[in-house]
Order: structure tokens, then C-alpha cells, then sequence
């Protein structure tokens, strides 16, 4: 039997909606597991066997502080994807990375001192653009601009930024998530906007559903994995890949390798999925 520790943050103590379906299921397999905190100074890392971050959903606030921490628990005892991948992909710049391999939303880098000048090219380029933080998560700090005197510009964020062309789909068609583990496709996740909003969480009125998986998604989805884990020369148990529909078909629009949520309050069956992923490194 051994011993799991599922990371979480101090805001959620419990685990991530549905986290009480991993842990029975990591039992059904054999193996402990309990949601920990991550800067939880009580606890005692070194005597889990595997540690497998799920819900650290403040690491974006913190990054330096959970990179770190990522690094001294990953010289005591297994972390699923590891500190390296967390540390390329907590910076939004791989998607620039991505790109030359597989279709990816179009991304330029953005930082105060070229804001105008870069703002301006962007907006040339594309029209109407998205800005988001390059350390981020939950939509916070999303930005949609179609001018330099667009008063959503008051609603930046600390930089640096990406700029993106705002693709229209996710209006209409929204984003579709799929979950990559052991290397294949296994679940798909639908999520909508609501109104002119174009971020598909909860919390700015989006919603979730379970839907069959799309092939072509299901085949850019692990490529997309496949890229990545090249790039970094690194084993990638888990990813969650998230998609749109462009103009000449799907692209990516983040890859998920730190802390995806499973939806697991609309995907129940991804618990036995992720259970079945850990057991195999644990």
C-alpha cells in the first residue's frame, strides 16, 4: 500500500469539487491518500510516496514561493509532472514554444515598457485582442481590447502579458477541454460563455459538461502533450489540453500541466481515470 498525498490550497482544505470520489478511488486501488496543503509547514512530505497536485489553485499569486516548494518536495519523494514542467508551464511564453509544433492560438509577449508599441501592433494584426497575465489561472486578470482607448485596458493586471487575436468561437461554440493521461486522450469537458463574456468559468456565469470525445480533438490534444514532453525532455502523466475551434479547425489554447481541475462534479468517471494513473506511479 502506499502512501498518496493529493496538493490543495489553504482556501480549499478538501480538495478540489469531487475530490473525495479520487480518494475512494485510490483506495479501491490499494493506496492511502488525503488532501494536503502545500505551504503547510505540519506537513511531512517526505514520507508520502507520491505526491500529485491537483487543486494548488493560488500557485499563480505565488509562484516563485510554490516553485520552490515544488523543488524541495521533489528531492524527497516522486511529483507527478515535476517541478521543471511547472516552472515552463506556470509562464505562458511556451506557448510560444508549442507553436512551432502544433496549431496554437496566435501569442505575442507584452510587458509595460513596450505596452503601447506592442498593444498597437497587436491590435493591427488582429483587431480585436485578448490580454492575459503570463502567470495565471481562473480568468482573473483576462482582458479583451479592440482599441488603445478601450477603458477595459483599466482592468490589466500586473505585467508581463500575452496578447492574443480574441478567436469568436468561444462565443459560440465556447472551449473544450480534454484530459491526457498515461499519453492518451480519456475525457472531454465542454465549457460556455454566457452573454459577451468570453471566459467559460463558473464564476463569470460559464458552465461545464461531459461530451463524447472529439477525435480531432482527442488527436491535437495528445499531440500537444506529445510536443510538450519533447520540448522539456520529460515524462507528462497528466495534462489537461485546452481547445478552440479556429479557422482552419481546432488550436490550442492552454496546456494544463501544474494543477487541471477534473470537473469532477460533471466528469465523475475521471476519478477512476486519474486513480488508475496514479496507482501506476505510486
Amino acid at each position: 500500500m502506499s502512501d498518496v498525498l493529493l496538493v490543495t490550497c489553504a482556501l480549499l482544505p478538501d480538495g478540489e469539487a469531487g475530490g473525495d470520489l479520487l480518494v475512494a478511488q485510490l483506495a479501491e486501488r490499494g493506496h492511502t491518500a488525503r488532501w494536503a496543503v502545500w505551504d503547510d509547514p505540519a506537513v511531512d512530505w517526505a514520507a508520502a510516496d507520491l505526491v500529485a497536485v491537483r487543486s494548488a489553485w493560488d500557485y499563480q499569486r505565488r509562484c516563485p514561493e510554490f516553485l520552490a516548494w515544488a523543488r524541495s518536495t521533489a528531492a524527497v519523494t516522486p511529483v507527478l509532472n515535476g517541478p521543471d514542467v511547472f516552472a515552463w508551464n506556470a509562464d505562458k511564453r511556451y506557448l510560444l514554444d508549442l507553436a512551432a509544433l502544433v496549431p496554437v492560438v496566435p501569442t505575442a509577449l507584452l510587458d509595460e515598457a513596450g505596452l503601447v508599441p506592442g498593444l498597437t501592433a497587436a491590435l493591427e494584426r488582429w483587431g480585436t485582442v485578448v490580454i492575459k497575465p503570463r502567470t495565471g489561472a481562473g480568468g482573473v486578470g483576462v482582458v479583451v481590447a479592440d482599441s488603445l482607448t478601450d477603458l477595459r485596458l483599466e482592468g490589466l493586471v500586473v505585467a508581463p502579458w500575452v496578447v492574443q487575436p480574441l478567436v469568436e468561437s468561444v462565443r459560440t461554440s465556447g472551449e473544450s477541454s480534454v484530459y491526457v493521461l498515461g499519453g492518451g486522450a480519456v475525457a472531454q469537458v465542454d465549457k460556455a460563455a454566457t452573454g459577451e463574456e468570453i471566459r467559460v468559468h463558473e464564476l463569470y456565469g460559464g458552465s461545464s459538461r461531459p461530451v463524447p470525445l472529439d477525435a480531432d480533438a482527442a488527436v491535437l490534444a495528445e499531440d500537444a502533450v506529445r510536443a510538450a514532453a519533447g520540448l522539456l525532455d520529460a515524462d507528462l502523466p497528466y495534462a489537461r489540453v485546452d481547445l478552440m475551434r479556429g479557422a482552419g479547425g481546432w488550436v490550442v489554447s492552454e496546456l494544463e500541466l501544474i494543477e487541471p481541475g477534473l470537473y469532477l462534479d460533471v466528469q465523475p468517471a475521471l476519478a477512476g481515470r486519474f486513480a488508475d494513473l496514479v496507482a501506476r506511479y505510486a
